[in-house]
């Protein structure tokens, strides 16, 4: 299985390498992992609707350049699906099953998402209501990715 995290904007936080960089090596030996960084857009510190969506739609178009067509898209979205774990665990065993060899995990911006690249996922997946810094987003996702290999697998892995 071949997963990518396409992501806006730069990881500066050694910490959050650190972590991400583990859970890479972690994650090598069940599938190739990488993530791909598109630049954020520069924009003032106060924006109007308008300029907000402006962001949004060319932060889009970066991480949907990004997007292969035979690709399966989940969108990390506040509004999308909470799912467990296990949950996850079972979706991905079941893309695998199905033929969805490529996947990408697709994190917005501090502004969210475009209407384009939800309109382009297939799922929309949130880990909660609560909103996260994209950047440590990565790292979450990552650590449940591999926890989602060690279920279905039946290694064992800390509730």
């Amino acid at each position: 299985m071949n997963i990518s995290i396409i992501t806006v904007g730069k990881l500066k936080e050694k910490y959050l390498k650190a972590g991400i960089d583990e859970y890479l090596k972690r994650l090598s030996g069940y599938a190739k992992v990488e993530v791909i960084e598109v630049p954020d857009e520069k924009a003032p510190e106060i924006l109007s609707a308008v300029e907000m969506e402006q962001v949004k739609q060319k932060e889009g178009e970066k991480l949907l350049a990004k997007v292969s067509p035979d690709t399966y898209v989940i969108a990390l979205a506040i509004d999308g699906k909470v799912k467990s774990s296990e949950e996850l665990a079972d979706s991905l065993d079941k893309l695998a099953t199905y033929g969805k060899s490529k996947i990408a995990f697709v994190i917005g911006g501090s502004l969210g998402l475009s209407n384009e690249v939800l309109q382009r996922a297939d799922e929309r997946l949130s880990f909660s209501r609560m909103t996260f810094p994209h950047q440590l987003m990565r790292l979450i996702l990552l650590e449940q990715v591999y926890r989602a290999f060690r279920i279905n697998r039946g290694e064992p892995y800390h509730k």
